[in-house]
C-alpha cells in the first residue's frame, strides 16, 4: 500500500524564511519591470539563474493551452509551483504545498519575482564566500613515525658496539697458526 502525504510537516528545524515577501516588488524593480513588460522571458531567465532548463517555463504557456484544446482545464501552472517548490527545498525555507498552490494561482507574477529575488540574494552569498576563501591551516601529525635505519654493514666487520676490538694474530705459543 503507498503512503500519501496529504500536507508537508511544518516546523522543521533549520527552515529558515524568503528573504522578501510576496509583494515586496520595490526591492528589486528591474526584476519588476522585466516580469511585467516580458513575462515568458523573465521566468526562463529564472528557472536559468536557478540551474535548470531555461525552455522550462515555457510549458506554462503551451501546456494548459494544449490540455484546453483536450478538453482539460488547468488552473496551476505546473513549472511555476515545480520551481516555487524546488526554491523552498533547496534554500531550505518553510511553507506548504498549500501555500505555494495558492500563491502560484493567484498572482504567478509575485511568486515568480520572490523567487528571483531570492535566487538572486543566495547567489550573492556564494559570490562572497568564494572571493574570500578560508584559509585552513594543514593538521599537524598528532603520532610522529619513528623511523629506524639500518646502518650498511661490512662482511667480516665486527658489529658495531661489541665491545673492544681485538687484534686477531699469530698465536705465541711457539705453534705455528696452521698446525691446529
Amino acid at each position: 500500500m503507498a503512503t500519501v502525504v496529504v500536507q508537508q510537516p511544518l516546523g522543521k528545524a533549520g527552515m529558515e524564511a524568503w528573504n522578501s515577501g510576496i509583494c515586496d516588488c520595490c526591492e528589486d524593480l528591474n526584476s519588476c519591470c522585466y516580469a511585467y513588460w516580458c513575462f515568458p522571458c523573465f521566468t526562463c531567465s529564472t528557472t536559468g539563474d536557478f540551474g535548470e532548463s531555461t525552455c522550462l517555463p515555457l510549458l506554462d504557456i503551451f501546456g494548459p493551452a494544449l490540455m484546453a484544446a483536450f478538453g482539460i482545464g488547468v488552473c496551476v501552472p505546473p513549472v511555476g509551483l515545480a520551481m516555487r517548490v524546488a526554491v523552498r527545498y533547496k534554500y531550505h525555507i518553510g511553507g506548504s504545498l498549500c501555500e505555494d498552490i495558492m500563491v502560484t494561482c493567484c498572482c504567478i507574477w509575485c511568486s515568480w519575482c520572490q523567487m528571483s529575488r531570492e535566487i538572486k540574494a543566495r547567489k550573492k552569498v556564494v559570490r562572497i564566500l568564494q572571493r574570500n576563501p578560508m584559509i585552513q591551516p594543514v593538521p599537524m601529525a598528532v603520532n610522529p613515525q619513528v623511523v629506524a635505519m639500518q646502518q650498511p654493514r661490512v662482511i667480516g666487520a665486527a658489529p658495531l658496539g661489541a665491545g673492544p676490538a681485538v687484534q686477531m694474530g699469530p698465536i705465541k705459543t711457539g705453534v705455528p697458526p696452521f698446525a691446529m
